[in-house]
């Protein structure tokens, strides 16, 4: 692809975003004209997280081929520029003054990209199958990570009861983390899976990532942006510009290959995930606050996500959908 083509290339990246963000917004719309209820949401919800998501990991991870993985780097650069980003979301909060439990939810929104549907769905749209596979890993363990630093976050800014021992035990038993395990011992064993595995993930794919994609938009409340004040705008800025291109920095730095690349940016540039609005409702902070940074990142990551890619494709450093 020429490097000077940059309507092919904006036009590349949105193949990528559109059909990702555009379920959502038709979600938001259905919701709107009364189509889709939050029973239905609560429906898809519950067996997205309890059966169709381990399992598309599942076949995602068994599919991983480790020899060809170019060793770890890519997984290494994801948790380090995890870790950067809230170090530097606690400084700049730090600086700005916040009072802590506005502290807590901002450096939360910071690093907590919601991997498991929009950033998954976004590594599907852009490089297929062998985006699965190589955000499976990813997903696992930067959700492992998301949620002991954010427990930790937040019990050091509201004073949260929540035991770290008991967040590992819910871990433990958490059907995405087990789905992803599972298939990594499928993978590193060499058992063969049944011949109908391919129909399932395609399917998985082509039709459910976009059912949860609706349902996220339906969930979405516009109306709770008209309490959104400057902590939301800046959390935004964080968690669309600041943490992925932290994330592309420790990539480029870390020589990570620009499909590997191009993944680890999808995953790092997706919104925050609703589980950050669960849980500072559950350490008693800011419901609002909180829900206003899911809506207003899920909105202005549809352009984020679109002019971060083109510019990775046109410097060469993530490579082009496939």
């Amino acid at each position: 692809m020429p490097a000077f083509d940059l309507p092919l290339l904006i036009f590349t990246a949105l193949s990528v975003s559109i059909p990702t963000f555009g379920w959502v917004v038709l979600g938001m719309l259905l919701r709107r004209v009364g189509l889709l209820q939050q029973r239905h949401i609560d429906a898809v919800s519950r067996f997205a997280f309890n059966a169709a998501l381990p399992l598309l990991l599942f076949i995602s991870a068994a599919g991983v081929d480790f020899a060809a993985l170019g060793g770890a780097t890519y997984l290494l650069a994801g948790v380090i520029a995890t870790v950067l980003t809230l170090a530097c979301g606690w400084v700049y909060a730090r600086w700005r003054g916040f009072p802590r439990p506005t502290l807590g939810i901002f450096v939360q929104a910071t690093f907590r990209s919601n991997l498991a549907i929009v950033g998954f769905a976004l590594c599907h749209a852009a490089y297929g199958e062998a985006g699965l596979s190589l955000a499976a890993l990813p997903v696992a363990l930067l959700t492992a990570l998301y949620n002991v630093l954010a427990v930790w976050v937040l019990q050091v800014t509201h004073g949260g009861s929540r035991s770290m021992l008991g967040l590992l035990r819910g871990m433990a038993v958490n059907p995405l983390l087990l789905g992803i395990a599972a298939g990594v011992i499928v993978a590193l064993t060499g058992w063969p899976l049944p011949s109908f595995t391919p129909l399932i993930s395609q399917g998985l794919s082509l039709f459910f990532l976009p059912l949860m994609l609706v349902c996220i938009g339906g969930a979405l409340r516009i109306s709770v942006l008209r309490t959104a004040g400057s902590v939301t705008w800046e959390a935004t800025l964080w968690r669309l510009l600041v943490g992925p291109l932290l994330g592309v920095l420790v990539a480029v730095i870390m020589g990570v290959e620009p499909m590997q690349l191009g993944v680890m940016f999808l995953l790092l540039s997706a919104p925050v995930a609703a589980a950050s609005f669960v849980m500072v409702v559950a350490a008693r902070g800011d419901g609002t606050m909180a829900a206003n940074i899911v809506v207003l990142t899920t909105l202005m990551s549809i352009v984020t996500v679109t002019l971060g890619f083109t510019v990775l494709i046109v410097a060469g450093l993530a490579a082009a959908p496939v």
